[in-house]
């Protein structure tokens, strides 16, 4: 674990370093196909740094920050457009809005202590799940793909969620919330464009949806237009996740993933023309806990059959879990370690002080 983290520490000074560069020199080309030249360099460079990997978390969180976003951020910037557009004022905020899945709330709220009481929740809920992987030949194999699930999604809330805090504290700026309890969602546009990782469709929307409705508008209404904007959305965050998995796996594609992304986005389109259907929508208007329960349980039943199966053939979920639990034991002995230090220095500092005190009172008896 200590090489890879040393080789995890020398791999993101190699990506801050490549990011400063992108803020000082490309902005002095014109925007477009020249500034875009002048990021070649560092999008391959995104491309290969997760390779260097053998840790499935390392290559995933590294393949999620810099493959995916920082290189869609960088292409946007390119033509003037996406969250780095305008210019950062500082080159701390560029190297973080452009590493990191974050982005700038543009109206601040007055802070509120439930977030906090719910990580702490989750952060418990995962413990709790780790704990029960100690019997996992005990349990079917659709109650261990809940597990999974449930413990993918808790992993990227407190991943992300103390990114977010610890970049807001390093900024000094609120951020906006990374999810927005997709387990609430009503309806599958719901769950990809409102709840479930925002900082994805916030990208795809400029860079993919938006220029494939502005084309499609040419042949067809803008109505209609939509859906061809929506479908290649979805297609490429696919091909995009058949690399993530390369990454992990190491593995070719399947292309069971892209399928997934395929049929959400098909659903997705269809959803949107059904609603589109007034009168459609007051007849078959479901309430609110039905929808939820719908929602969510396609989404888990799709994955098992689309998602999930690569990963669990590969050994990639058995790596990822297993990791989970090698970096709690090491982190509990750290802290361990780090505790043990603190209650000795008061214990050191308690004596010397009696010590002191005592010498001084004999001192002065003495005397």
């Amino acid at each position: 674990m200590e090489e890879e983290l040393t080789r995890f520490i020398k791999i993101w000074i190699s990506a801050v370093i490549s990011i400063s560069y992108c803020y000082y020199i490309p902005p002095r080309f014109k925007s477009g196909v020249p500034r875009l030249r002048s990021l070649c360099p560092v999008l391959a460079l995104f491309l290969v740094l997760p390779l260097c990997f053998s840790s499935v978390h390392l290559s995933l969180i590294t393949a999620f920050f810099l493959t995916w976003l920082a290189n869609f951020k960088l292409i946007l910037f390119s033509f003037d457009k996406g969250p780095l557009i305008p210019l950062p004022p500082s080159l701390s905020r560029f190297i973080c809005f452009t590493c990191f899945p974050i982005k700038a709330q543009q109206n601040p709220k007055s802070q509120n202590h439930l977030p906090k009481l719910v990580f702490a929740i989750k952060v418990a809920i995962f413990g709790v799940l780790l704990h029960l992987y100690g019997y996992r030949k005990n349990l079917s194999p659709a109650l261990l793909l809940a597990l999974y699930f449930v413990h993918l999604y808790l992993e990227i809330e407190i991943i992300l969620s103390f990114i977010k805090n610890v970049v807001c504290i390093f900024l000094g700026c609120d951020l906006e919330p990374q999810s927005n309890k997709p387990y609430l969602a009503t309806s599958l546009q719901d769950f990809w464009g409102r709840r479930w990782n925002l900082m994805v469709p916030a990208i795809l929307r400029p860079a993919v949806y938006a220029p494939m409705r502005r084309v499609s508008e040419r042949r067809m209404s803008s109505d209609w237009a939509l859906f061809p904007g929506i479908l290649a959305a979805f297609i490429v965050s696919g091909l995009v996740h058949e690399l993530l998995f390369f990454y992990l796996t190491r593995e070719m594609p399947t292309w069971e993933v892209t399928m997934f992304f395929v049929l959400h986005g098909v659903c997705t389109a269809v959803e949107l023309a059904v609603k589109k259907k007034t009168t459609v929508i007051q007849r078959w208007q479901l309430s609110p806990v039905v929808s939820r329960l719908l929602t969510v349980g396609f989404v888990i039943v799709t994955g098992g059959w689309l998602f999930t199966p690569q990963l669990i053939r590969s050994g990639v979920i058995e790596r990822f879990t297993n990791e989970a639990l090698l970096v709690v034991d090491f982190i509990s002995q750290k802290l361990f370690i780090l505790l043990g230090i603190f209650i000795t220095s008061i214990v050191v500092d308690f004596y010397k002080k009696n010590l002191f005190e005592f010498l001084g009172a004999s001192l002065m008896n003495y005397g």
